[in-house]
């Protein structure tokens, strides 16, 4: 293992307000789980993913022109967009749409927190800033058991059925972990150019293919409760979503914006109890637990002041 030494760059640190912005995140990111359960019901997972990335990309694109500032600005660094709409849109929206048909959303939930995981390997072999360090491998594996832990015999049920469900969430987190390090590149630009640029992009992508994959008939057929599905989906969990995710890759680093990941399931059992009157079982708090100490060890001030 390469351990990050003082001759190398420093790595990226996250403040209180990085740490804000990632639990934000994480919890809109939480309830993006339960709007995508319920619009491919009736929309097929490649055109959820046209209908996600268009209206998200509308929506910043009218916020440019209102606020600015311009779009203009994104145009030098087209063929990148296109990159990063294929590695953090495309493939893993397509894929975990997919899995989603066949999959429960625990099982789901674990596969894609181990997104830090691959993201930290990845960092360590092309950057500089982000290599290895103890706290931040052991606080990874921590939240990924974490998460085990809290999803329980969710777990174990959706071990059965077919693999290729389970192959399609890791693939997704490959490519997000992929993405994330590609992201770093847009440092210069506001966040909400990137996030523009990006799913302006994806949705170019997108267009011909679900034309050519199952083309135009039956296109807006959805129900009124799948379309709000949708349009939460689009606007908070993608719009705003993404605005904050790339302000955070510029001010803490790829890995550590990766840790999102961790946070995503515990949001969406926290929406759950606080909103739909579900239970916590005991195995869930553990998991819970588990998870909060992963990030602290990430963070690692608080053994510093011990």
């Amino acid at each position: 293992m390469t351990i990050a030494t003082a001759g190398q760059a420093a790595p990226p640190a996250m403040t209180l307000a990085s740490w804000a912005k990632l639990l934000l995140l994480g919890a809109i990111w939480g309830g993006s789980f339960f709007f995508a359960r319920v619009a491919v019901a009736e929309i097929a997972p490649l055109t959820l993913v046209l209908f996600r990335v268009a209206i998200a990309a509308i929506a910043l694109h009218v916020y440019l022109a209102l606020r600015g500032p311009s779009f203009a600005l994104a145009f030098p660094m087209a063929g990148s967009f296109v990159v990063l709409a294929i590695l953090n849109n495309v493939i893993p929206f397509s894929l975990i749409f997919a899995g989603q048909t066949e999959m429960g959303a625990g099982l789901a939930s674990v596969l894609n927190a181990t997104t830090p995981f691959w993201t930290i390997l990845v960092a360590n072999a092309v950057t500089q800033d982000e290599k290895f360090s103890r706290n931040k491998v052991l606080g990874i594996l921590l939240g990924i058991l974490g998460t085990a832990v809290m999803v329980g015999p969710g777990v174990l049920a959706g071990l059965g059925g077919p693999v290729w469900p389970k192959f399609a969430l890791i693939g997704a987190s490959l490519s997000y972990a992929f993405a994330v390090i590609f992201a770093r590149r847009f440092k210069a630009l506001p966040p909400v150019l990137v996030a523009a640029g990006q799913l302006t992009a994806s949705t170019f992508i997108m267009i011909p293919v679900v034309l050519f994959w199952s083309g135009p008939s039956g296109l807006f057929a959805a129900s009124p409760p799948v379309w709000a599905a949708v349009f939460a989906l689009a606007l908070v969990s993608t719009a705003f979503a993404y605005i904050l995710f790339f302000g955070l890759v510029g001010s803490a680093g790829a890995t550590n914006a990766s840790l999102v990941t961790l946070v995503v399931p515990v949001s969406a059992l926290l929406l759950g109890f606080l909103f739909l009157g579900e239970r916590l079982e005991i195995f869930e708090v553990a998991g819970m637990l588990l998870i909060a100490l992963g990030l602290v060890t990430i963070d690692g001030r608080l053994f510093k002041r011990r």
